[in-house]
């Protein structure tokens, strides 16, 4: 009697086949009740979710740990499916559950492709064809009552692979951003070992919100953690190890006829020998006018006292206070040695008076000495009240007085600067700006700063790919290299194969060369590529029109690249306001939309945060996220409420309800081909290009266009006539094949992934049960 019940047991599960969907970093696919009620709601929330990676020579160990709450009525039970990243080659695993070691096995490609098509046919939900291609890990989860939850760990280990000498670890975080509600927290700690020196280390996705932290030359630690977010990016990390002085990797993008896209890492050594470091001099510049009276100047006091603190032993210094005149500590530069005394000396400053910033700029210009490499880090709280006023007039006087040698960094604190004037300043003399908010203190910012900027290696450097046309590199111009940092220059590229790199630069006065080798994709690469230049190349041409007023051709750029690749500003947000925008005469308008709109102030809260977001795009690290995230409509995530940018590779779609279309679609322009969601053509797309399976798992309804310009558009409902596939689609030959399954499992291939109960229907009542699951897949089919 047990083993009917268990056999008739399995048979309802089998027959309730795989309803609904919750994605975590793994996939529960969620049995529904037998008769489901109209309120009933299959999704699980996800609390946290945990990740701890240890990386030790090539090897990387991952650790997860994440817990599933039910929030609805019935008890939850399905199966746990975690797509494993592309390529990854896993050699063990093991999981729990609640603490409890849990069977599990990994499912190849095609038996996880059988299961994702299959819930796809039936739910009318793409959302899972976007891991086709992947192996998974599987395993059954029992029921999970109302208002209970289920921890579950997994660990696995697998060989990184290297790649013009970058090793690579892929996490599939992005699977997240299917939870009911948004995460309550999401944790990532990755620790690096190696025998040999760690150069790059370098997070594609999260750079900018990673805390790296290096102990010494061979062990680093990469930590990220958010609350209450839906994650919608995975996890990628690059890694370089070396023993040369500034290492060298080169990362490249081509796909279809368009130009490459090139990422150069350079990595010098975290603590280089002191016979490596170039002797500098340090002009610190203080304004102790009125309005810096208290909390202000106390920070900046304490900000100076840092750098004091921390300079080489080669180094010179002088600190210079300034309000309607000008303070030296000292006539002329003086020796690291005396950095004490000078710390005692900047503890007695008092506020009071104007703001000269010619008299103080000039004072510290006339001490700079054109062998040295010199740092002048320019503090003030507002704008010029004496001497010379005049904007341009003061950028030209001080133009004329400064030494190339001399880099500025100015600080602005507070929103009462003059944001053109210190932009303009630090374009000028190859430093950068920084604005610090008054929520924000000025010690950290400044110590953070000089912290980069400690121990000159190489000044004034070039760049030189051998046959291989380089244009449109940024930043620009091109800054020093120090120890202990990271440079990272992104650029386009005509031509392709292995190439010879020259790095030159300036060592205390004499030049210096670096030779890499490097290879430019012909097709293919990391397709973050694109939309990193393309958002610094975006910050870049906001401040040259910020700075010196509107150029068409500028304009036209930053429209161009925000809509081609998604990176929406204050200035471009009317781009993904307007449905019609992706027609060719609201594209040629969004130039005028543009012109149109007031310009910012030059000092002021609007100003601040104005340059804040050109500078954070100009000096991007990493791509920006698609943007605000919100509890989804729909199972795949599209929101309904107005036009939201979706990133998948280096294309970007605007979606709106449960349709999405591809940015290089112009409708007036181009015919699509029009095939229905879930007709074998459909499938024959999904099988043909692997990237086309990402594209469609966007929404039910997507328009896409191939990389040579054929459009291609996907939408629900039989009311139109299917086109003919294309013999040959346009892409299939740079595509790489994957395995076509059955469009629906076999009954003996879900017998075998369904159910972790073999052994409990044997002899002739297993032979009645798989006699009446052929039956029903013949029925499905």
């Amino acid at each position: 009697m047990s083993k009917l019940l268990s056999c008739l047991l399995l048979v309802v599960i089998l027959t309730g086949v795989l309803a609904d969907v919750v994605l975590a970093d793994g996939i529960i696919i969620i049995d529904p009740p037998p008769e489901p009620p109209p309120d009933w709601q299959p999704w699980l929330t996800i609390r946290y979710h945990h990740v701890q990676v240890t990386i030790k020579d090539q090897v990387a160990t991952t650790r997860v740990d994440q817990v599933f709450l039910n929030e609805g009525r019935w008890d939850a039970e399905g199966q746990y499916i975690f797509p494993l990243p592309p390529g990854a080659v896993v050699d063990k695993f093991t999981m729990w559950v609640d603490g409890k070691p849990q069977e599990g096995k990994i499912l190849e490609a095609d038996k996880a492709r059988a299961i994702y098509e299959d819930y796809v046919r039936r739910q009318q939900d793409p959302a899972l064809l976007e891991y086709i291609g992947r192996d998974a890990v599987q395993a059954r989860i029992f029921p999970i009552p109302p208002g209970e939850e289920r921890r579950i760990e997994l660990e696995y280990s697998q060989l990184l692979p290297v790649e013009e000498g970058l090793m690579h670890y892929h996490y599939p975080l992005n699977t997240e951003r299917f939870s009911a509600h948004p995460l309550e927290q999401v944790s990532i700690f990755v620790e690096v070992e190696s025998k040999n020196p760690l150069r790059a280390l370098y997070s594609s996705t999260h750079q900018d919100e990673v805390v790296i932290n290096r102990d010494g030359s061979y062990r680093a630690t990469l930590s990220y953690e958010a609350s209450n977010i839906f994650p919608e990016r995975d996890f990628e990390l690059y890694a370089s190890f070396g023993a040369a002085e500034i290492g060298g990797n080169l990362l490249s993008y081509q796909h279809g006829s368009e130009d490459g896209f090139f990422l150069l890492m350079l990595s010098p050594n975290l603590a280089a020998d002191s016979n490596q470091i170039i002797p500098k001099d340090m002009l610190l510049v203080l304004d102790t006018s009125g309005s810096m009276e208290g909390e202000k100047l106390a920070q900046a006091k304490e900000a100076l006292r840092y750098v004091l603190r921390h300079l080489n032993p080669e180094d010179r210094f002088n600190v210079i206070s300034f309000s309607s005149m000008v303070y030296p500590y000292a006539d002329q530069l003086r020796p690291s040695g005396e950095s004490t005394k000078a710390a005692e000396w900047v503890g007695k400053l008092a506020a009071l008076g104007g703001t000269n910033i010619y008299l103080a700029l000039s004072e510290a210009l006339r001490q700079v000495d054109p062998e040295r490499t010199t740092v002048l880090i320019f503090l003030t709280d507002g704008l010029p009240t004496e001497g010379i006023t005049t904007e341009e007039t003061l950028l030209t006087t001080l133009q004329q007085e400064a030494p190339d040698s001399v880099r500025i960094f100015p600080f602005g604190v507070g929103y009462d600067v003059n944001t053109r004037l210190l932009d303009q300043l630090a374009e000028e003399h190859k430093g950068r700006p920084a604005y610090v908010k008054p929520d924000e203190r000025i010690d950290e910012e400044v110590s953070k700063f000089y912290a980069r900027v400690q121990s000159p290696l190489l000044t004034d450097i070039a760049l030189d790919f051998g046959d291989v046309q380089t244009y449109d590199l940024y930043p620009q111009p091109l800054p020093d290299i120090y120890a202990g940092t990271q440079l990272l220059l992104a650029g386009r590229y005509t031509g392709h194969g292995p190439q010879p790199i020259t790095l030159t630069g300036n060592v205390a006065g004499e030049s210096k060369r670096y030779h890499y080798e490097g290879h430019f994709a012909a097709q293919a690469g990391p397709d973050f590529i694109p939309r990193l230049w393309a958002a610094r190349k975006i910050g870049y041409l906001l401040t040259q029109i910020r700075l010196h007023g509107e150029n068409q051709e500028w304009i036209d750029g930053v429209v161009t690249l925000s809509l081609r690749y998604g990176i929406i500003t204050p200035y471009t947000s009317f781009l993904v306001e307007d449905e019609d925008v992706l027609h060719s005469e609201q594209r040629e308008k969004a130039s005028e939309t543009f012109r149109a709109l007031p310009t910012p102030a030059a000092y002021g809260e609007e100003a601040v945060e104005d340059a804040a977001q050109r500078l954070g795009l100009g000096r991007a690290e990493a791509p920006p996220a698609a943007g605000e995230q919100a509890q989804p409509a729909a199972s795949n995530g599209v929101i309904s409420t107005r036009q939201v940018i979706r990133y998948v590779g280096e294309r970007t779609f605007l979606c709106k309800d449960e349709s999405c279309t591809d940015t290089t679609f112009i409708p007036d322009k181009m015919t699509a081909l029009k095939f229905q969601f879930g007709s074998e053509s459909y499938w024959q797309l999904v099988s043909d290009e692997p990237l086309w399976a990402k594209y469609l798992a966007l929404a039910p309804e997507v328009i896409f266009v191939s990389a040579e310009g054929t459009a291609y558009h996907i939408l629900p409902g039989d009311d139109f006539t299917e086109a003919e596939l294309p013999a040959s689609p346009d892409e299939k030959a740079t595509a790489t094949p994957i395995a076509k399954p059955d469009a629906t499992p076999t009954p003996e291939d879900l017998r075998r992934e369904t159910s972790t109960g073999t052994g409990l229907c044997n002899g002739s009542l297993a032979l009645m049960v798989l006699v009446w699951l052929w039956g029903w897949w013949l029925v499905r089919r």
